[in-house]
């Protein structure tokens, strides 16, 4: 398995890993209540393919089996650059799925390196993939001088499990899409 970082062909998956990772239930909301889910993935494809947003294929490392399958995602970036990435989700969201989002909260701050996105297909889970992704991206954030940080669902105590033995520890919490959910950092600097 190869970590390397992702180019704009990869678009495609980068937005199905978002979807994965935000889940079902938030991207129903995203779509309610005129548009699909199907919108929904047009949106981050698009997010993708940009240069400067959040989701962009510039801030984003995949794993790639030796046949050249991606088999998992990591998107991740300065959060001190938050802001100016965003404003392409919130014109996007506009656009897309006529809707105004420009009141979210921010879930990261500008003195760390957020790890916005993680997902492994199904078929390649259990092979290291993702400990693989994290662990480049916490050397990212080492080369930014920042260390890392995530968003881990209450409800989700297996990746919490694995971010933590990974050296990430609970911070704080803070609100994602109307969910409340745990603030992990990595001591990375």
């Amino acid at each position: 398995m190869k970590i390397q970082p992702a180019t704009k062909a990869h678009a495609p998956l980068i937005a199905k890993a978002v979807m994965m990772a935000v889940g079902d239930e938030i991207c129903a909301d995203f779509a309610a209540p005129d548009h699909t889910v199907d919108d929904v993935e047009r949106l981050f494809t698009h997010l993708a393919e940009l240069d400067d947003s959040q989701y962009s294929y510039r801030n984003t490392l995949v794993a790639v089996t030796p046949d050249g399958e991606v088999a998992g995602v990591c998107v991740a970036y300065d959060g001190a650059m938050l802001h100016p990435m965003r404003q392409h989700f919130f014109n996007a969201a506009k656009s897309f799925l006529g809707r105004d989002m420009e009141g979210m909260s921010d879930e990261t701050s500008a003195d760390e390196f957020y790890l916005d996105t993680l997902a492994v297909w199904p078929q390649f889970r259990g092979r290291g993939i993702a400990t693989a992704l994290i662990e480049a991206t916490v050397e990212r954030a080492r080369t930014a001088g920042k260390p890392a940080a995530l968003l881990v669902d209450y409800t989700n105590p297996r990746a919490e499990a694995l971010y933590t033995s990974l050296g990430f520890r609970h911070v704080d919490d803070r609100p994602f899409a109307g969910v409340t959910m745990k603030h992990l950092k990595h001591p990375t600097v």
